[in-house]
């Protein structure tokens, strides 16, 4: 076993290179219908397929999200503050309409489609995940599952290991929707989740494991992944992992 730490940052790259080849995804980018809802992580996402794609030119993940958890006295730079939200990633067959939502797409998606959707909490032991919803209709979510529930769409789910949590999405999700309770609440998706473990086993074969995590000075968040497997898949992953080790922090 070789061990190696991913930044946050670094996670969401590994997880969107994953995105981009992963055969569901590649079957909707040319029979179907792709739909990447905007969040942080699928920001990374969508640079990734969109630039294999050859039409990543205006866009900007930066303005691609819409809740996200920010610092104490943090205050966005004027000029993403400013800009209108640009919209889902909506591609038909591999052509990007842009300007169109999830919303926009819910009464055309059907089975073979596919919806990208990031979480909140990740539930390793049992591969589930939850998404913090403010919006008292629910959103996104509520919006997207009308199709997945509905018509059999496919719901892929990438989200970093840091968004891991101890207890059970369901009972979170059923203590945060108890009158009283305060903030925000948990929609569980009904998806496949696709983390950093399963990115490194769909780009190089390896199995990766959790060990740890933690760190200051810019890896606060970070996490420790044990890679074991032939050598020939261990010397693909480090590669890997070397290459998307020192991506930028993400930034407004």
């Amino acid at each position: 076993m070789t061990t190696c730490v991913l930044t946050p940052a670094a996670g969401k790259r590994l997880i969107a290179k994953a995105m981009a080849i992963h055969p569901v995804i590649q079957r909707a980018l040319t029979e179907g219908t792709l739909v990447i809802v905007a969040g942080t992580t699928n920001g990374y996402v969508a640079e990734e397929i969109l630039g294999s794609l050859g039409i990543a030119e205006g866009f900007d993940k930066r303005r691609f999200r819409r809740g996200v958890t920010l610092p104490p006295g943090y205050t966005p730079p004027a000029e993403i503050a400013q800009e209108p939200f640009p919209g889902d990633i909506v591609l038909v067959r591999g052509e990007w309409q842009r300007g169109r939502s999830i919303f926009d797409m819910v009464e055309e998606l059907g089975e073979g489609d596919v919806v990208l959707k990031g979480a909140s909490a990740l539930h390793l032991a049992s591969r589930s995940a939850g998404v913090f919803i403010g919006d008292t209709r629910g959103g996104t979510t509520a919006a997207m599952m009308q199709s997945v529930i509905g018509r059999r769409v496919r719901l892929i789910v990438p989200v970093g290991l840091e968004k891991r949590v101890s207890d059970d999405v369901f009972e979170i999700a059923r203590t945060l929707i108890r009158p009283g309770v305060r903030g925000p609440r948990l929609f569980p998706l009904l998806g496949d989740v696709v983390s950093e473990i399963e990115a490194v086993s769909m780009l190089t074969g390896a199995s990766a494991r959790l060990l740890g995590a933690g760190g200051v000075c810019g890896a606060e968040g970070s996490v420790w992944l044990g890679i074991s497997g032939s050598p020939e898949e261990r010397a693909a992953a480090e590669a890997l992992l070397k290459a998307v080790a020192e991506e930028p922090p993400y930034r407004d």
